[in-house]
């Protein structure tokens, strides 16, 4: 009821009448969905028919009454009090966004603060460079970090990244960010050993900063825009760069179309993360580990966390990214019935021209190989990630070129070492 009411109020229909039902949400069963619906129709009929009320004739616009600045005294906890009441932090302590401090982080960018890059669902709030930078701010990031920032909302931003529906979904989808090209180094970004853990600034910095972004520019409230039924860590900080350096392959931004010199943010959003062990330090070893560890019941994007031992094993004994690729998509798989595009079909939801027509018959779980990415990275040992996307099958990875200010050295001269 609450995301309805926000919803419609975000829609410009504060006044719009929404009722509550009994159904369970994504209910198959149509004995219990009969029942709801013939328990709701009563109440559908009154209020498609009800006269208006006064209130519902005109109602009250909702309006953003949050003041640009605020003048604050007290100490840090008293701050963090303020900003956590009001729902601005991520539960975790927040640096203050002072004036100096947003004016000493708009240094990492040439855009005036006022340029917007973009409006953020749910609440379509503007996420211009100056909010931006607030944001980083409180999460404790450098001015370094600032041309990542950007592009990094410009390419959650992109239709084919589809963060409208990951943001209030009740599936908890996380972003990943990887990152390539020269500004690893520059930032000091972890891609060895525990490179999703935490303790490194730049990975967790970047990832809280945009954790806030979301937050506080798009609104997402846990229980009530952000329908997340179980949440994810991932939201937290989930910022992974490509060891471009001990990798036998081409790096993911090149695979893209980017010179190898550029510096590059891609996005995409899963769900769902395990970490396997080749079944023998093999190519086969490896890529039967892979396969067999695919989750039948999602479909969609997919990047398998390729530490480079493990890469270099599968280099020498021939082995390309593209023929990676193609071998899980067409050896990850499952009996058709244990497939979520089967009952798709079988509900009339999906297509079913790949459906095969015996449902014991085995079926590719990732149809396509371009939606599977290989990134080198991690420290010594064997295990390997596996990050499962969305199940909608028609998105793809967005990337996006980092454009450096012209005070770019004199910035990595200055904070390069913190």
């Amino acid at each position: 009821m609450r995301d309805a009411k926000s919803a419609a109020a975000i829609n410009g229909m504060p006044g719009v009448r929404i009722l509550g039902e009994t159904i369970p949400v994504e209910c198959t069963e149509l004995e219990i969905i009969e029942e709801g619906v013939a328990a709701a129709l009563d109440g559908i009929i009154d209020a498609l028919i009800r006269p208006l009320s006064e209130e519902e004739a005109k109602p009250t616009p909702e309006e953003d009454d949050a003041p640009d600045k605020i003048a604050f005294r007290g100490t840090i906890q008293e701050v963090n009090r303020f900003f956590y009441k009001r729902k601005w932090t991520d539960g975790l302590p927040i640096l203050p966004p002072t004036d100096a401090a947003v004016a000493e982080m708009l240094e990492g960018t040439d855009l005036p603060p006022d340029h917007l890059i973009g409006k953020i669902t749910p609440r379509w709030g503007k996420a211009t460079v100056e909010k931006i930078a607030v944001n980083a701010v409180m999460a404790g990031a450098l001015p370094t970090y600032m041309p990542v920032l950007i592009k990094a909302v410009e390419a959650m931003l992109d239709p084919m990244a589809d963060y409208g529906t990951h943001s209030v979904s009740t599936g908890s989808w996380a972003p990943h960010w990887i990152i390539n090209g020269p500004i690893r180094h520059d930032l000091n970004l972890n891609s060895g050993s525990g490179m999703l853990s935490p303790g490194d600034m730049a990975n967790s910095a970047i990832g809280r900063a945009m954790l806030l972004v979301i937050r506080n520019i798009g609104g997402a409230q846990k229980g009530i825009e952000d329908m997340g039924v179980l949440g994810n860590p991932g939201k937290y900080a989930a910022v992974m760069a490509e060891n471009e350096e001990d990798s036998p392959w081409q790096p993911m931004h090149t695979e893209a179309g980017f010179d190898a010199g550029a510096s590059t943010i891609s996005v995409f959003f899963p769900n769902s993360y395990s970490q396997v062990w080749p079944y023998a330090t093999n190519a086969k070893g490896v890529l039967n580990a892979i396969t067999s560890n695919v989750i039948p019941g999602r479909t969609g994007l997919f990047c398998v966390v390729m530490n480079p031992a493990n890469a270099k094993l599968l280099a020498d004994e021939g082995w390309e990214k593209d023929q990676i690729k193609a071998y899980i998509s067409e050896y990850a798989r499952a009996p058709a019935y244990k497939h979520p595009a089967y009952w798709g079909a079988m509900a009339g939801r999906q297509n079913s021209q790949w459906i095969p027509l015996n449902a014991n018959d085995s079926q590719r779980i990732l149809r396509y190989p371009d939606w599977i990415k290989i990134l080198v990275a991690g420290g010594p040992g064997a295990f390997m990630g596996l990050l499962t996307g969305g199940a909608i099958n028609d998105l793809d990875w967005v990337t996006r070129k980092i454009e450096l200010p012209a005070n770019w050295n004199a910035l990595v001269k200055k904070y390069g070492k913190i």
